[in-house]
């Protein structure tokens, strides 16, 4: 059974970033080695039209096309509704799609979405055609609003960005699973070893996002072979 982002069919269950890594080779050896297809990026950090931000870009456009993939865009380091808004339609324009990861950071300590903010985004975004994949907290109320708001596909966190605690609260987890039966659920943040990955679909995910567990890793094109086949398994 194929994951399904909003009408699109995909054969790999694991989305992995294109930030962190040593160097672009190693990020494009890391994309290809993890089979995903779909590879998130910000426009922030990796504009093409600023220097150095084309080399980068290239890699990651032949990475996208040998595994047959899609661009997820995220507006990673936006802090308010406003500021995601105008990110979203400066990437959808330069990356031609509708897709959007939705990041509104509340707190520089651990990267915790602002919850309100992130609302207001997602009915902006919403209702200027934009597909939105919000990243979130691991709070069934809030995941229940962002579905009730149009959110296909919903993106709680397993525990904070970049601290490889990996499933740091399985209850919550589980019960947002069991309280959105339709949404397509992506585990996103916090995933630090291939056996968290391998919890995550035991819960019935449909799926897992990460980054610095593969780019940060010694050797992150092993690592990224080891999440391929632990979301295989």
């Amino acid at each position: 059974m194929a994951l399904n982002i909003y009408g699109t069919e995909l054969k790999s269950r694991l989305l992995i970033g294109s930030a962190l890594y040593p160097s672009p080779e190693i990020m494009k050896q890391s994309i290809l080695a993890s089979q995903s297809q779909v590879v998130t990026l910000s426009l922030k950090r990796q504009n093409p039209q600023h220097q150095g931000g084309q080399k980068i870009w290239n890699f990651i456009q032949e990475a996208v096309k040998e595994n047959q993939g899609y661009l997820l865009p995220n507006t990673a380091g936006c802090k308010t509704a406003k500021e995601a808004f105008t990110l979203a339609q400066m990437s959808r324009e330069l990356f031609q799609t509708d897709w959007i990861k939705l990041e509104v950071i509340g707190d520089d300590y651990n990267l915790q979405p602002d919850p309100i903010e992130l609302i207001t985004a997602t009915e902006m975004l919403i209702a200027e055609g934009f597909k939105v994949l919000p990243y979130c907290t691991d709070d069934l109320v809030l995941c229940q609003r962002l579905y009730d708001l149009g959110c296909q596909v919903i993106m709680p966190w397993a525990s904070p960005i970049g601290t490889g605690k990996g499933l740091m609260n399985p209850y919550n987890l589980e019960t947002i699973r069991l309280r959105l039966p339709q949404a397509t659920l992506i585990l996103d943040a916090g995933i630090g070893r291939p056996s968290d990955a391998c919890l995550a679909m035991e819960m019935g995910y449909d799926g897992v996002l990460l980054n610095s567990a593969v780019a940060l890793a010694d050797n992150p094109v092993k690592m990224a072979q080891a999440f391929a086949q632990a979301l295989e398994a």
